[in-house]
C-alpha cells in the first residue's frame, strides 16, 4: 500500500494542515488550536460539567483541566460549582466568549471553504456524510 491509498496517512495530513491553517487564523485573536474544540463546543451547549466536556472533546479530564485554566485565564470561561456535588464545576463562557463566536465561527468556515472550494456541491455532500459514516455520527 501508497500512502495515497493510506486512509490513516490522508485523513491525518489533512487534519495537519486544517489545524494548522486554522491555528494561524486563531493566533490574530490570541488563541491557540488546542482551544477550539472546548470553545466549540461551549457555544453549542454551555452549563455542562468538565467530566461531560472532556468527552464531547474526546481529551482526559487532566488535559481539559489544563485546557479550561487557560481559557480561565483568558477570561474566556467561568466555573460554577454545583450545588448538589461540591467536586463538580459547570462552565460558563463569559460574555467575551460569547462575543467571539461569530468572528470564529466565520474563521473556521473560511478554512473549511478553503479546503471544500477543490470540490463541487455534490463531492462535498456525499465527504461530509461519509466521513460522519466513518466516525459513527450518523
Amino acid at each position: 500500500m501508497n500512502r495515497n491509498e493510506s486512509l490513516a496517512y490522508l485523513v491525518s495530513h489533512l487534519n495537519l494542515d486544517l489545524q494548522n491553517e486554522l491555528d494561524s487564523r486563531l493566533k490574530h485573536y490570541q488563541l491557540d488550536i488546542k482551544l477550539w474544540p472546548v470553545l466549540f463546543a461551549l457555544w453549542q451547549e454551555e452549563g455542562i460539567s468538565q467530566t461531560e466536556l472532556s468527552r464531547r472533546c474526546d481529551v482526559a479530564n487532566y488535559t481539559m483541566t489544563r485546557l479550561l485554566d487557560q481559557l480561565q485565564s483568558l477570561e474566556l470561561i467561568v466555573r460554577h460549582q454545583e450545588e448538589d456535588n461540591r467536586r463538580t464545576f459547570l462552565i460558563y463562557l463569559t460574555d467575551q466568549a460569547k462575543a467571539m463566536e461569530q468572528d470564529l465561527i466565520r474563521e473556521a468556515e473560511r478554512v473549511n471553504e478553503g479546503f471544500l472550494g477543490k470540490l463541487d456541491e455534490q463531492e462535498r455532500e456525499v465527504l461530509m456524510a461519509l466521513l460522519n459514516k466513518i466516525n459513527h455520527r450518523e
